[in-house]
């Protein structure tokens, strides 16, 4: 009874996670170093520029006083310029991808993707002489007590340690890239409110614009009423020393002229305010 209970309660016991072994160093995967410059984001790029005025202007400054700064500038940047500098990025990319292109079919690329396989190659462990004997004792003893079964499993060591880490890298940048579709569409919904409160705006204008077309031409067709009605009244009144009655065309100037005859000596031209008094007593201008 109490054999068995230890057997069971050894059995549900859950195994222990295998880090990475002591002694076993982790293999780096080469660097291409003739690749293209990769491209930078438009933060980055912000960054490079607001670094070399901080540099100059508070030379004291640590580097994560500057990336705190720079981080704060970054939010409160106004979108047109924060437009500019995405721009910017985009066509970094334009050249990065224009140059790999470029890139891969040199003969450096394929001399890099050669190493790269080979150091993805797990190497075997060696062995030490006592595991060689033992896996040897074991083979022979195997050989004695079973016979060889054609459709036996052959067990494959699927999740390496190398592979592991592969995954690991493609889950990074995985990650990487839903931040950067996140950031894009938070810019595109900027984007797309300021696009709709320039339509809303041009709309107004437009409205704005062709009720004031529409009150010129009111003005215009009373300031056309006003002169035939003028020229009308005053056609029996020419100037004096002058014989030419006014017209529609020059009713403008001859009221001008008028004005001032009145204005400047008034007592010698008595007659000419009477008359000029009774005619627009007559006039209905409405």
């Amino acid at each position: 009874m109490t054999t068995g209970g230890a057997g069971s309660s050894g059995a549900e016991a859950s195994p222990k996670k295998k880090g990475w072994p002591k002694g076993r160093k982790r293999r780096l995967l080469p660097k291409d170093s003739n690749a293209p410059k990769g491209p930078l984001s438009g933060y980055m790029l912000f960054m490079g520029d607001q670094r070399e005025v901080l540099r100059q202007t508070q030379p004291g400054l640590a580097f994560h006083e500057i990336t705190k700064l720079v981080a704060q500038r970054w939010a409160v940047l106004d979108q047109m310029t924060k437009t500019k500098y995405l721009e910017a990025s985009e066509a970094d990319k334009e050249r990065y991808q224009k140059e790999m292109e470029e890139y891969q079919k040199t003969d450096a690329y394929k001399n890099f993707l050669q190493k790269q396989r080979k150091a993805e190659t797990p190497s075997p462990p060696k062995k030490t002489k006592k595991e060689n004997g033992d896996e040897r004792k074991e083979e022979e003893e195997e050989e004695e007590e079973e016979p060889l079964n054609p459709h036996s499993s052959l067990e494959i060591p699927i999740f390496t340690e190398e592979f592991l880490n592969h995954n690991k890298v493609r889950e990074g940048e995985l990650r990487q890239l839903r931040k950067s579709n996140t950031d894009y569409e938070e810019q595109n919904a900027i984007l797309q409110k300021h696009i709709e409160s320039m339509k809303s705006t041009v709309e107004r204008l437009e409205s704005e614009t062709g009720q004031q077309r529409s009150n010129n031409a009111a003005l215009q067709q009373h300031i056309e009423t006003l002169r035939r009605t003028l020229a009308r009244a005053f056609t029996h009144l020419p100037l004096p020393g002058s014989e030419v009655a006014p017209t529609e065309e020059t009713i403008d100037s001859y009221m001008v002229q008028l004005h001032s005859l009145i204005v400047n000596n008034p007592q010698h031209h008595q007659g000419l305010i009477q008359t000029v008094r009774g005619i627009v007593s007559q006039l209905a201008l409405t």
